[in-house]
């Protein structure tokens, strides 16, 4: 608990160095999300890449304003718990102690969002354990959470302050055929081909980067890749969805070049250095 006393004459200026006190209690007394995130100016492209490796899962993405965050989890006892692999499996590391209790305390601290109303905010759940049975419980483990998600029923879709893609392993037949669901699926690119689920459903398509384009950003991107980047962001937007890559190059000039080209979602673990530069750069 933290105490403090300024007499401040309310009729009176005050000096930057009072201005610094008030701003410092001002910091330690609220909670720390809500500070956060009231300050930081979000990146809706910025995509945080196995954010459960940094050092302070999900806070280190909020302090970056990062808008999507990926946690990959295995079904362990009923619950979800996040690693790349089994070997560093830990109970105390779940996707609810690191991502579904904290966002749900920061939206009631931010009076409904994450970062604003009008700014989106993504959980890609990457299912790194058998499909179907990681959905079961999946379902279960979220909802508490309900309240805070985007989901789609009879009326159609309803946007709330989180949205879950499921990745990996996705059973997508057993999600499709739910009346009443509060996921969504990240596609591919032959779903994007065949065109044959609704963006309801597949609101994101991914693919690994070095599948397709063999560009490594250095030098400048060759003009017959930057066409063919630009017709698959075309295809999507046309159907309602939006492109995320993996696997793409770690550099300024990736970044830049992929924003300017229109990629939705920017893929990185570099997450301050991607800020920097998404910072500098005018809107597409």
């Amino acid at each position: 608990m933290v105490h403090a006393k300024m007499h401040l004459n309310p009729l009176m200026p005050l000096s930057m160095k009072s201005l610094q006190k008030v701003l410092i209690i001002g910091c330690l007394l609220m909670p720390w999300h809500g500070w956060i995130c009231a300050q930081v100016s979000p990146l809706p492209r910025a995509h945080a890449h196995n954010d459960y490796e940094h050092e302070r899962p999900l806070e280190d993405a909020l302090d970056a304003g990062f808008c999507s965050v990926e946690a990959d989890v295995f079904a362990v006892d009923g619950a979800l718990w996040v690693a790349h692999d089994r070997i560093h499996l830990d109970p105390k590391r779940t996707l609810t102690s690191l991502y579904l209790d904290p966002l749900q305390k920061l939206i009631q601290q931010q009076g409904g969002a994450v970062y604003d109303q009008k700014t989106a905010f993504y959980l890609m759940i990457d299912f790194k354990s058998e499909g179907a049975s990681t959905y079961e419980i999946c379902q279960q483990v979220i909802q508490p959470y309900r309240s805070i998600l985007s989901h789609v029923n009879a009326e159609g879709f309803h946007q709330e302050p989180v949205t879950i893609v499921i990745s990996g392993n996705r059973p997508i037949d057993l999600i499709e055929h739910q009346t009443e669901r509060w996921v969504f699926v990240d596609g591919r690119l032959s779903d994007m081909k065949s065109n044959q689920k609704p963006s309801s459903l597949i609101p994101w398509v991914s693919e690994n980067w070095k599948n397709h384009f063999s560009w490594d950003g250095k030098g400048v991107m060759p003009e017959a890749e930057v066409k063919a980047l630009r017709r698959w962001i075309d295809q999507a937007h046309d159907q309602g969805r939006k492109v995320r890559f993996w696997a793409t190059p770690e550099t300024e000039t990736f970044w830049r070049t992929a924003y300017q080209a229109g990629l939705d979602f920017l893929n990185t673990d570099q997450l301050l250095a991607m800020r920097q530069v998404l910072l500098s750069l005018p809107s597409p």
